[in-house]
């Protein structure tokens, strides 16, 4: 049960709520700090008797009563002290209601049945319980898994909380004007100097294969002068944060496969374009990552190459070689890939600790990047019996502070990423499992064949709102607030097909509109903005269309840059709970909240009514919603009901409770900017 409570065609009832946001809790705490906590329970689901905080410490549950607050519009609020004694403080609260309620969910309530008449969760004396955990509110006991989460690590960088990222794939986003000068589109690749393994290209005219034996060796030639000369564009998509995938030298267009970390490759421009790409971008008030291998070299890289030359060598001891030395464990089998052995003391030093190391110099002047995003950062360190992943980026994270306390620090994670992300070390994942997965199969179009994230089906499996919300739930509930707050939000990457192939004919820009509104850093893979396509990682690295307008699909600057202004512009965004109103079928509703303000999301995916019935909003809420959207896309409507035409269209005070019906015909969405949720 995700406690949304939808009886019936899906109308939402409001529930009890906690979601750790700052309306509920603290958002930055030290050990031994006692720290207030608070949920909310609507009037009208039920008059709790009794609540209690129930924390997990030193690994035994606690139980600490709460204290009523008051009523604040039909919720009554209560609050506990919770004694911060682990960086990872759990809890959860639990409720004590009279019975004779209904169920949240229309009456199965989480029950699996029984023996007795009673209803579930009930006690002798009429009394019901209820657990409220980051996954819902339950009658029956859960595990501590989904617990809500308070930890006493640093705070990331507010540039990253508040940031939108716009992610480059550098041989395919542009080629700088002096290497392109006077040169017709089929001379440009022919005039750059390609290297042995590259098999030159024409920006505009030679198709990019999605698979192939000449896949990893399409040389496009993009290079860092080019993205400088396009920060005007990623400025005016309202994008704060430049992502580039790997700028070392290598011997593929991916540059996974680095073979060193000492030097950005020349065909990229070398040191001094990087240098000057940073200083032009900080000169913007822009931020820039970059992105490294620690799981990984290429089997050209220096310190493999001596490894496999002299079996003595400390470069050895770098990585898993067999007892003969003739074979060497790689990244999924890839040769080109050989894994790095994190129990040798020799390559913590050259990798992370020595001030020439690829993780500390970059972060230094004259380079002064930003940030790290860890490539592969679930498999790091792992391998068999030996597991160093949580040591591995705990060196990392140290390593990078202390250089830069601002820096941010974001790792790779395509699974169930939550056990690795505890706030400690990464300050957030790039992660697919709780939004872009889920996202894909609920907007999933006809496309034939699509890479659906490296699984054995064809193509993501339609499924309707209240199984994506039921994903996002049981995949983001194991992570802390701050977190949350903090992963990749992504429709796509350079590693996964395209949202405009996955999805159906309007697709993109509905699920554009949720990665800007949910909890997350919003992340645009370059070329999103001009519908591009592609039914796998490698098919979607399209070079940019700055100069063929045939190959924009669809135009969505204007979107991404309105969405984009008005997360910027709405502290809700990027610092509010979030409430879920209304997920099924077709329709999805949520509001982001503060106590200054609030931001109303509905998403469609066709026509669709979205009932909003009393309680869910404030009466200057549901007032709100006369006034026309922050955003909208499609034909989407908010009628309200219960409207005294005496008070020119103003909700009557005294008069019955109101309430709304939202109605698309078609995909639509619609963002609407509201008063925000008191406090009593």
């Amino acid at each position: 049960m995700n406690g949304l409570g939808m009886p019936g065609a899906g109308m939402a009832r409001p529930l009890p709520h906690h979601d750790g946001s700052g309306l509920h809790a603290p958002q930055q705490v030290s050990l031994g700090d006692e720290a207030l906590l608070r949920v909310r329970v609507p009037a009208d689901w039920g008059r709790a008797a009794r609540v209690w905080l129930r924390s997990i410490q030193d690994g035994e549950p606690r139980y600490e009563p709460c204290t009523a607050l008051g009523e604040a519009d039909g919720w009554v609020w209560w609050e506990a002290p919770m004694t911060v004694t682990n960086p990872v403080a759990r809890y959860r609260f639990l409720l004590e209601v009279p019975d004779g309620h209904e169920e949240p969910d229309g009456g199965a309530a989480g029950c699996a049945g029984g023996e007795t008449g009673a209803a579930p969760g009930s006690a002798a004396g009429g009394l019901r319980y209820w657990s409220l955990n980051a996954q819902g509110i339950f009658s029956r006991d859960v595990s501590d898994y989904a617990d809500f989460r308070l930890t006493t690590f640093p705070a990331a960088p507010d540039w990253l909380c508040g940031g939108t990222m716009y992610q480059i794939f550098p041989d395919r986003f542009a080629r700088s004007s002096g290497s392109d000068a006077g040169l017709s589109p089929e001379d440009r690749a022919a005039d750059q100097a390609a290297p042995e393994w590259a098999v030159p290209c024409s920006w505009d005219t030679t198709p990019v294969e999605g698979s192939g034996p000449q896949t990893p060796y399409q040389f496009y030639g993009g290079d860092l002068g080019g993205v400088m000369e396009k920060l005007d564009h990623i400025q005016q998509l309202g994008a704060d944060v430049v992502y580039l995938t790997p700028f070392f030298p290598a011997r593929s267009n991916h540059r996974y496969d680095a073979s060193t970390f000492a030097f950005v490759d020349p065909l990229l421009g070398g040191d001094g374009a990087l240098v000057e790409l940073v200083e032009a971008a900080h000169a913007r008030c822009l931020k820039v990552m970059g992105d490294l291998t620690a799981n990984h070299s290429g089997d050209a890289h220096e310190w493999f190459r001596r490894a496999l030359s002299d079996p003595d060598s400390e470069e050895a001891g770098y990585y898993y070689f067999n007892g003969d030395h003739t074979g060497y464990e790689s990244w999924y089998g890839v040769p080109s890939l050989p894994k790095l052995n994190w129990t040798s003391e020799g390559l913590r030093e050259r990798f992370v600790l020595a001030d020439d190391s690829p993780v500390a110099r970059w972060l230094k002047p004259p380079f002064n990047l930003d940030g790290w995003r860890i490539d592969v950062g679930n498999m790091t360190g792992r391998l068999g019996a030996t597991d160093l992943n949580h040591d591995v980026a705990r060196l990392i994270a140290d390593r990078v502070r202390e250089i830069n306390p601002d820096a941010a620090l974001l790792a790779e994670a395509t699974n169930d990423a939550a056990p690795d992300f505890s706030g400690e070390h990464w300050h957030g994942a790039m992660t697919y499992s709780n939004f872009t997965r889920p996202l894909w199969s609920w907007l999933a179009g006809d496309a034939a064949h699509v890479n659906f994230f490296g699984t054995p089906l064809p193509g993501p499996n339609r499924t309707g709102a209240e199984d994506f919300l039921a994903t996002h739930l049981d995949l983001a509930a194991a992570f802390s607030w701050d977190v949350r707050q903090q992963n990749m939000n992504a429709l796509n990457s350079h590693d996964t097909a395209r949202a405009a192939t996955v999805m159906i004919d309007g697709g993109q820009r509905l699920g554009a509109v949720l990665m800007f509104t949910l909890p997350g850093v919003p992340v645009v893979f370059a070329g999103d903005e001009f519908g591009l396509k592609g039914h796998n990682g490698e098919a979607s690295r399209t070079p940019m269309p700055w100069n063929d307008p045939d190959r924009v699909l669809t135009d969505l600057r204007d979107d991404y840059a309105a969405l984009a202004g008005l997360r910027r512009d709405q502290p809700a965004l990027t610092g509010g709970g979030i409430r879920w109103l209304h997920a099924h079928g077709d329709a999805l509703a949520f509001v982001r909240e503060e106590a200054g303000s609030s931001v109303l999301v509905v998403v469609a995916r066709d026509a669709a009514e979205v009932a909003l019935p009393p309680g869910l909003l404030t009466r200057a809420q549901l007032g709100a919603l006369a006034e026309a959207p922050a955003f909208a896309t499609g034909r989407i409507n908010a009628g309200l009901e219960n409207i005294g035409p005496e008070t020119g269209g103003q909700i009557r005070a005294n008069g019955p409770a109101p309430s709304a019906l939202i109605c698309t015909r078609g995909p639509a969405a619609g963002v609407w900017v509201l008063p925000g949720t008191p406090l009593p």
